[in-house]
């Protein structure tokens, strides 16, 4: 089963990114302890956050939404998804198409 990599990208409201901050170590301890997680680690450069994920297909990614997905409200309250980036198989992108549409993402197809 190849990994789901999944880059958000998030831009801290104004004032916020203290808060976006504190948000990290609780985010990163749920994530990280998903049963498909990989890899998730937080980086900054000034007010934008990238998440940088990989889990094991996109059932990793389905499940992940499920498990986390509720968490991200006050996440939502303090910063704006500023683009989604997804990296998966063909096979996978295929089955994340209809879950994630809301969120806009730009897929990568994997060739090589």
């Amino acid at each position: 089963m190849a990994t789901v990599t999944l880059l958000p990208y998030w831009k801290a409201k104004e004032g916020k990114l203290a808060e976006v901050k504190a948000l990290c170590p609780s985010l990163v301890d749920l994530i990280s302890n998903e049963k498909n997680c990989t890899y998730v680690s937080f980086a900054f450069k000034e007010d934008t956050m990238l998440v940088r994920e990989g889990y094991e297909g996109a059932a990793g990614v389905l499940e992940h939404l499920d498990i986390a997905g509720p968490h991200f409200g006050p996440l939502f309250d303090a910063a704006d998804l500023q683009k989604l980036e997804v990296i998966a198989s063909a096979e996978d992108i295929k089955a994340l198409q209809e879950p994630l549409k809301d969120l806009n993402p730009t897929f990568y197809s994997v060739e090589f």
